[in-house]
């Protein structure tokens, strides 16, 4: 038996995600009908927290820096905004949301998102806060409420 040490391997590259394939976000919709139209901005900007909150989730998933960063509240918003290449988002979970429609200027949305990263499995769970700004939804900050 060899003492060699081993290296970690790679992550497996995510499948790719093009618009006739299913949406990362979860909802029963090909990604350019669902979260893509946002990300591109054809289809303006996510009509209540939880899409925008789902199409954010997609935008990591995608690797889309700008569109996380122009739907960030700009008092909170980087500067910058460097996604790990190594991080594999793996699938998204609504939890609870609160207010977040077309008739309220707040909301939250609870959610548990599932990622892969150096062939560890995890999960990320927080309570993220939305606001309107200039008439659109923005993510403001999050919490990470106790499992």
């Amino acid at each position: 038996m060899s003492r060699r040490k081993t290296r970690p391997r790679p992550p497996a590259p995510a499948p790719a995600v093009t618009a006739d394939t299913p949406c990362p976000c979860g909802l029963d919709a090909a990604y350019g009908a669902c979260c893509g139209r946002f990300h591109s901005g054809t289809a303006g900007t996510a009509p209540t927290a939880e899409l925008l909150m789902r199409s954010r989730y997609s935008a990591f998933v995608v690797g889309d820096a700008p569109y996380l960063l122009r739907t960030w509240a700009p008092e909170t918003r980087p500067g910058t905004l460097d996604l790990d290449p190594g991080m594999r988002w793996t699938g998204l979970e609504i939890l609870d949301t609160t207010g977040g429609t077309a008739f309220h200027q707040t909301g939250t949305v609870t959610f548990r998102a599932r990622y892969a990263h150096g062939g560890e499995a995890g999960a990320l769970h927080e309570r993220s806060r939305f606001a309107r700004h200039d008439g659109a939804w923005v993510y403001v900050d999050g919490d990470f409420p106790d499992d």
